[in-house]
């Protein structure tokens, strides 16, 4: 594991990638002990890896990368109870849904992905909009006042939306039952 973390530090991102593969499953499990299976796990993991990745250079006993993660993957855990994480963002919100049959379903066979969009939130919608244009996940994490790692479970999760609304969609072009899962 040393020798990994010596190729990380020098800037292999193989090696980089393959220490946080390592380091995941243990920060998972130490996160679900301390707050069960909640959907915050996915973000903390992810933002104690992102802690481990940009502080890596200031590793300075390669033997002790367990112990330099965990002590990341800690203070995500007291963030976290300082309600530094706040309650996620709604990406879609069952009330106010649009009927799907009215804005969602195009007439003829051509998709509408203005109107799929239109069921994301509009925070949602932007952070979408601007990785669109370019922008990388750290730029717009800056621009939004976010993290990084909050900036991709976002875009991760409306992503996850628009499947399923286009999943609805090619149901409903094939006759087939609308399930809302």
């Amino acid at each position: 594991m040393t020798a990994l973390v010596l190729r990380a530090r020098k800037g292999d991102e193989g090696a980089m990638s393959q220490l946080l593969r390592a380091l995941e499953p243990r920060m998972r499990a130490f996160f679900i002990a301390r707050i069960g299976r909640k959907p915050d796990v996915d973000d903390l993991v992810q933002n104690a890896l992102l802690r481990v990745h940009r502080g890596l250079v200031d590793l300075k006993d390669e033997t002790r990368l367990k112990a330099f993660a965990m002590k990341g993957a800690l203070y995500e855990l007291q963030d976290f109870y300082r309600g530094r994480y706040t309650a996620k963002e709604s990406l879609f919100d069952m009330q106010d849904a649009p009927e799907i049959e009215d804005t969602l379903m195009p007439s003829g066979d051509a998709l509408d992905l203005e109107r799929a969009l239109s069921a994301l939130s509009d925070r949602a919608r932007e952070i979408i909009e601007l990785r669109e244009y370019g922008y990388r996940y750290e730029e717009i994490a800056e621009m939004i006042g976010s993290t990084e790692a909050a900036i991709k479970m976002q875009v991760k999760r409306a992503f996850d939306r628009m499947r399923d609304i286009l999943g609805l969609f090619l149901l409903w072009m094939a006759g087939l039952p609308m399930v809302e899962r």
